[in-house]
């Protein structure tokens, strides 16, 4: 039994409507990240199945230009909503040559029905080319699996018309009208749904994997400096500790309080203490190894692991901090600030049974230290304190990891 032609074309015509409804209401009042692309795409690809179930109904011209050349303007919106995601620059030209190419050489061959089917299904193999292989050029990016969905439906869908051009051009090719049966034909038909359906899914996918990364990002980095929060950089702190235990490295952790920094809030206002804190977050990053982790612990204060460091390599690293920051200074408006840093260091191996929240308590003491031989100092603890834990809440991740509980 082969499948009634315009039964198809009914068929993917409402499937893109409702796909293109519920992409507009996912994407309505949001970052749409290409959504509204995708959802023009699947409303001119609706109009375009309408044209060509028309044939012979409505004028040729109507029909077979106009709803071939949508059925490629589909393709290139498709491409345009894979673009706009990947934040890339869109050259509308070239997005839209295809269509137009199409529609100019179907006017030049509008009464050759198998040489309208190799160069509509060509051009059209082309495109769907086109889109997959602007998401290969990203597949280093997180991708995820919308993105695979997304190239596996375009993949398919190339080989479906590419198929469909071949049956075109072959001699056997039987079939003299858009509507009539044919089992090329109806599984072309068939395929496309099918790759419509794969790609609208696998878009959808992208889209809320990239918000969930970013809502994971956000949950773990500070939103002024950008470095680790309180909460995930105790939650490192926590696990190269129980490294540090396990494989007998040392470790050791920072703390880096801003001199003053009220002066500077009160004097120039919180904009530019802000400018401040981000400025010596640089001067930090730009000092310490890939595997080391910086995180604000709060307002001015900052806290730095090291793994695999003794105290010395601590402290030695630590003089340089503070000298880099004294030397540095913050533009703002006409002004030069300078701050300076005191830190606190503890270095060392560690024995079974001592905990993150030991190392930072020393840490802070030795700060403590700094701040009273007069600032812009460093001080190294010598010992690991103890710290009674009547305090912490098992409710508070951010003073409470679940290595403590």
């Amino acid at each position: 039994m082969v499948a009634d032609i315009p039964t198809l074309l009914l068929m993917m015509t409402v499937a893109s409507l409702v796909m293109a409804a519920s992409l507009i209401a996912v994407a309505w009042g949001g970052q749409r990240d290409g959504l509204e692309f995708w959802a023009a795409a699947l409303c001119i690809n609706a109009l375009a199945y309408v044209l060509l179930a028309l044939r012979g109904r409505v004028p040729d011209p109507l029909s077979i230009l106009l709803g071939n050349a949508l059925a490629s303007a589909t393709l290139s919106y498709l491409l345009a909503a894979v673009l706009r995601f990947q934040g890339r620059f869109l050259n509308w030209p070239a997005i839209f040559l295809p269509p137009v190419t199409l529609a100019v050489l179907l006017t030049i061959f509008l009464d050759d029905f198998p040489t309208r089917i190799v160069l509509a299904n060509f051009i059209m193999a082309l495109q769907t080319a086109w889109v997959l292989w602007a998401l290969y050029k990203q597949r280093h990016a997180p991708a995820g699996r919308g993105a695979v969905m997304v190239m596996v439906g375009m993949g398919i869908g190339t080989v479906a018309l590419l198929v469909r051009a071949a049956s075109g051009a072959s001699p056997a090719h039987g079939v003299q009208g858009l509507l009539q049966p044919g089992t090329v034909q109806a599984l072309t038909f068939v395929t496309m749904f099918a790759v419509l359906l794969i790609a609208s899914l696998g878009f959808v996918f992208m889209s809320k994997e990239r918000a969930d990364e970013t809502n994971l990002r956000l949950a773990a980095q500070d939103e002024l400096t950008g470095v680790a929060n309180r909460r995930s950089i105790i939650a490192a702190l926590d696990r190269d500790v129980a490294r540090a235990i396990r494989t007998r490295e040392p470790i050791a952790v920072m703390m880096v309080d801003i001199d003053h920094f009220k002066r500077v809030n009160d004097e120039y206002g919180h904009l530019a203490g802000d400018q401040v804190l981000r400025n010596v977050v640089d001067v930090i990053r730009h000092r310490i190894r890939t595997q080391d982790i910086v995180g604000r612990y709060g307002g001015e204060e900052f806290l730095v692991v090291l793994c695999d460091t003794t105290a010395q390599g601590a402290q030695h690293l630590a003089e340089q901090l503070r000298e880099a920051v004294r030397g540095s200074y913050c533009a703002w408006s006409d002004q030069r600030l300078s701050v300076t840093v005191s830190v606190g260091v503890f270095g060392g191996r560690l024995e079974p049974g001592d905990s993150w929240d030991q190392l930072i308590y020393t840490a802070d003491k030795a700060l403590y230290q700094a701040k009273q031989n007069g600032r812009d100092q460093v001080a190294v603890a010598t010992s690991l304190g103890r710290v009674a834990r009547q305090g912490l809440s098992k409710e508070s991740p951010e003073t409470f990891p679940s290595s403590l509980s």
